[in-house]
């Protein structure tokens, strides 16, 4: 067992051909919330959706990045979070003022899509798959997707609080129904009592047993997740100087600075009127270090 506070574990049904995995993210979650006051309800929506996105990119055997979009017309407009493989995350909600008191992603997103992305290397162009929002909640949305889109039937129960989110996966395999025709149905309605507290609250292998100790079961080691996507300011120099001098002017003359903010990684950014010179200096070739 991994000593991290944020990790995936999966483990395997060995006698049922049925696999899964838990999700417990701890200083991550915290490190995404880091000054950000997000309505309870938002909060747990992102949560819940950071933690099934690390069962998805812990699936990429390729270095890469996988960026899960939730885009509605509701309350909240956006959900979105970024893995990649070594399972560091990231993501944010854009939500309105009116977004407070109202609970459920029927309530808060409304109609809307799910598109995911998936950005490797070796490829020129990103993959990308729209689908429509099918469910009520995070977990029957990524349910849905993840039935279609692997034709293998899954099950996925969600939690999330101020201080940890979490997320039980699980997934039928092609020889399920040779080994066992009842268990998958069995192992889904003992999946279904685990309670939100349990999910938080409890360590993998104590859920585990909790929920399955008739059944044989193989855990795997744990994997670390990570929340580490320091300040990039070069990227930012780059950005800036294609919008070229006379447009950040007119900017320093109206606020007195450049203020930029990297919603996706939580960063903040601020230029003064120096900064700005500094890009454009005639003997800078490639934008150089601000900070």
């Amino acid at each position: 067992m991994s000593d991290a506070t944020s990790y995936v574990q999966r483990f395997l049904l060995d006698e049922l051909d049925i696999r899964g995995a838990i999700v417990q993210l701890d200083d991550v979650w915290r490190a995404l919330l880091e000054n950000r006051d997000y309505p309870a309800p938002v909060r747990d929506l992102l949560g819940e959706m950071s933690a099934v996105a690390c069962v998805i990119g812990g699936n990429l055997k390729q270095a890469g990045r996988l960026t899960m979009q939730l885009q509605g017309h509701g309350p909240v407009s956006l959900l979105v979070v970024d893995i990649t493989e070594a399972l560091n995350l990231r993501g944010y909600a854009k939500a309105g003022e009116d977004a407070a008191g109202k609970h459920g992603v029927g309530a808060l997103i409304g109609d809307g899509q799910l598109l995911l992305t998936l950005d490797m290397p070796e490829q020129r162009r990103p993959y990308q798959s729209y689908v429509p929002i099918e469910g009520d909640t995070i977990g029957a949305i990524f349910e849905h997707y993840l039935t279609q889109s692997e034709q293998q039937p899954a099950a996925l129960h969600t939690a999330c609080s101020g201080n940890r989110a979490a997320c039980l996966f699980l997934q039928k395999l092609p020889d399920a129904d040779r080994k066992d025709p009842d268990g998958w149905d069995r192992i889904t309605r003992l999946a279904a009592t685990v309670r939100p507290d349990e999910l938080l609250g409890l360590p993998a292998e104590a859920i585990l047993t909790r929920l399955f100790h008739q059944e044989t079961v193989r855990l795997f080691d744990a994997r670390d997740v990570t929340h580490h996507w320091p300040l990039d300011w070069n990227k930012v120099g780059k950005m800036l100087r294609s919008l070229g001098r006379a447009e950040l002017d007119a900017v320093l003359a109206e606020h007195g600075e450049i203020l930029i903010h990297d919603d996706l990684s939580n960063h903040e950014y601020r230029l003064s009127a120096d900064d700005v010179a500094a890009l454009f200096a005639e003997d800078t070739a490639e934008p150089r270090t601000l900070h």
